[in-house]
């Protein structure tokens, strides 16, 4: 969201001088092929250095510690990084992949070769929620994009105005301003959140407008989420965006938002990903994209987004063969079995029918013009799926 939180990215680099012995058998077809197992390796080792972003991260550095447990040949280390950094890193071919908030822009594919020289595939997806701090109010307020979209143009300024109390019956609202807390850095986290009250409010969309970094007319400025957590947290009457598991893991309340079916909806693992599988119609190729912000049905969160990895189609970037197999099946693991992970931490797994296009769009991966391995499904140990917090 993602989540949201500049767009930033994950960039991974893959040493030279590593062997890895993947599955030869041919790759099943998609419809069979939901790896639950991790791809066989030699004690050869194959090392990754990654650059991450902060919403998808915790995720990532879990994902690895259970990756390296299955394949100690394997090692993949995490620092922090942006997505401009790592989309010019893959760029100069210096990079193995990166990720992204938000979808590659039609500059930046163009940097990487054009369209078909790209491989652009979901890995998780995340909401952003309306965070607030409104004392003796317990349970979770509900907003529309249209009641949102008044709030941060100043058009709503009392928790007790009659926009919010009419869609929030039964509920005592204090006759305390609001402060708006928004991003004052860019972030793929605001991307998102405007273009969603772009869809629902024209006002918005012609006065504030849409992107990673918008000119806010009223409100205080956080930088990332943590800056606007704590804004939200130390402000009496502050309501604020951020992604969902970031809200829960420090505790902060965040409201239902009415989705396109006219729902009230709480941005949970189970309500993000069903935004998810209502894009799948949507892609095209091996470019995996879709908005999925106000998509269509009765349980799906509207304020939703992937997150995506970026490879070249043809890994030029990659030492080897042996390499690129590694590369290729670390995604396929981290895009299936890990996708347990992900809902056990918050963040909301790809459904089945975006895992498939998924697995369609890695198999179309080449290295110097041969295929990449695939690994398969096979009766082997997984890994176990604990707790994060």
């Amino acid at each position: 969201m993602l989540l949201i939180v500049h767009c930033r990215a994950l960039a991974i680099v893959v040493c030279a001088a590593s062997t890895v012995a993947l599955s030869a058998e041919p790759a099943p077809t998609p419809e069979s092929n939901l790896p639950a197992a991790s791809p066989e390796v030699s004690s050869a080792k194959v090392r990754m250095q990654a650059s991450g972003a902060t919403f998808p991260q915790p995720l990532y550095d879990k994902l690895v510690v259970e990756y390296e447990r299955l394949n100690p040949s394997v090692q993949i280390s995490y620092q922090g990084g942006g997505s401009g950094a790592g989309i010019r890193a893959i760029s100069d071919k210096v990079v193995a992949f990166a990720a992204s908030d938000a979808p590659l822009t039609a500059k930046q594919i163009e940097g990487l070769g054009g369209v078909d020289a790209i491989i652009e595939v979901p890995m998780v997806a995340g909401g952003v929620v309306p965070a607030y701090n409104v004392p003796g109010v317990t349970e979770p307020l509900k907003f529309t994009g249209e009641l949102l979209a008044d709030i941060y143009m100043g058009r709503v300024t009392k928790w007790n105005d009659s926009k919010i109390a009419d869609i929030n019956p039964g509920i005592t609202l204090p006759n305390l301003a609001i402060t708006p807390v928004y991003r004052s850095d860019g972030s793929g986290t605001t991307f998102v959140f405007t273009n969603y009250l772009t869809t629902l409010s024209e006002d918005f969309g012609s006065s504030v407008g849409r992107g990673t970094q918008v000119n806010w007319p009223i409100g205080i400025g956080g930088k990332g989420n943590p800056g606007v957590a704590a804004a939200v947290q130390k402000t009496k009457g502050a309501l604020g965006y951020m992604e969902m598991n970031f809200a829960k893991a420090n505790s902060i309340a965040f409201g239902l938002v009415k989705n396109s079916a006219g729902n009230f909806i709480l941005a949970t693992p189970d309500s993000i990903t069903s935004a998810g599988k209502a894009a799948v119609g949507s892609f095209k190729g091996s470019r995996l994209v879709a908005n999925i912000w106000n998509q269509p049905g009765d349980d799906v969160y509207p304020i939703a987004a992937f997150t995506y990895i970026i490879i070249y189609k043809d890994l030029r970037n990659i030492g080897s063969q042996s390499e690129a197999n590694a590369l290729i099946g670390f995604l396929s693991w981290a895009s299936h079995e890990g996708q347990k992970i992900a809902k056990e931490m918050d963040y909301a797994p790809l459904s089945e029918p975006v895992r498939l296009k998924v697995t369609e769009a890695l198999r179309s991966a080449t290295f110097q013009g041969k295929p990449v391995n695939l690994p398969t499904a096979a009766p082997a140990q997984t890994a176990p799926v604990t707790s994060a917090n």
